[in-house]
């Protein structure tokens, strides 16, 4: 018996990295997932995993900043499934990089209309489902950037840090539906989000926090799985940080965050297209 049988799940940014992991996660515990993204390529491939991993699967194309598409991804869930339980915002990117005062309102704009524009989205359209479910579980993917000064990208982090307030005041005011809202603060995972290499990424983030390794997307994977379930169903309003340790230890992530994008001025996009 899996521990989100007979749930239907929506995922953004599916395709690739943590959202990848979690629907490939989900399917396997009995959720039927919709397999959300851009990329069409990966989230056929995450479909195809998911099925294999013995789970329900269909992929939805699906621009976050559009409400139109968000709108219609909801849809998709209940027109497939005949219903909304969980919802993870997971879609990202870096964004605007580069000092202040070179960053262009066009850069701000782009990058907070996929990283917290697209979370109010995904909030807005699953309270009606979810309110006829008798409730449900909302998850977003923060940042630990959200939380301090130094720790990523400035306009990234100050786009995390609006995903975190969200989360605070949408579990307030949805606490009464039975509506769970939560969001999870990654450390340095090892995914394709940067355009880093694997190998060269793998090295620097295993010796960033106390527990000596990388994090992983199924560390995520592990964290939302728990969120999802009904053993969180006391928690609401937190973010979670899945970190290693690296805020306990205080010690700034900068080095290959920050300084990483500090010779760049511009946006950088979705990890599909910096192959």
């Amino acid at each position: 018996m899996g521990r989100l049988d007979n749930k239907v799940a929506v995922i953004t940014g599916a395709a690739s990295g943590m959202g990848r992991s979690t629907a490939i996660r989900f399917a396997g515990e009995g959720a039927a997932v919709v397999v959300a993204d851009l990329n069409e390529e990966g989230g056929s491939s995450t479909v195809r995993q998911c099925k294999e991993n013995g789970g329900r699967a269909v992929f939805q194309k699906v621009d976050v900043a559009v409400e139109a598409d968000v709108q219609a991804l909801i849809a998709r869930a209940v027109g497939e499934f005949g219903r909304l339980d969980i919802t993870f915002n997971n879609a990202g990117l870096i964004g605007a990089v580069g000092p202040l005062e070179e960053i262009t309102a066009e850069s701000w704009d782009r990058t907070h209309a996929i990283l917290l524009r697209g979370v109010f989205f995904g909030i807005k359209y699953s309270i009606p489902e979810m309110r006829k479910a008798g409730g449900g579980s909302i998850i977003s993917t923060a940042s630990m950037a959200g939380m301090q000064g130094g720790f990523g990208p400035t306009i990234y982090s100050a786009a995390k840090a609006g995903v975190i307030n969200l989360t605070y005041c949408a579990a307030v005011e949805l606490g009464k539906d039975r509506i769970r809202v939560n969001c999870i603060c990654p450390g340095g995972i090892n995914t394709p989000i940067g355009g880093a290499t694997s190998e060269r990424s793998e090295r620097a983030l295993a010796e960033a926090q106390p527990i000596r390794r990388a994090g992983q997307p199924e560390d995520i994977a592990n964290a939302a799985l728990f969120l999802a379930g009904d053993e969180s169903e006391w928690i609401t309003g937190t973010a979670m940080l899945v970190d290693g340790g690296f805020m306990a230890r205080a010690r700034s992530f900068a080095r290959f965050s920050s300084d990483e994008w500090s010779g760049s001025v511009g946006f950088v996009g979705p990890s599909f297209q910096l192959r």
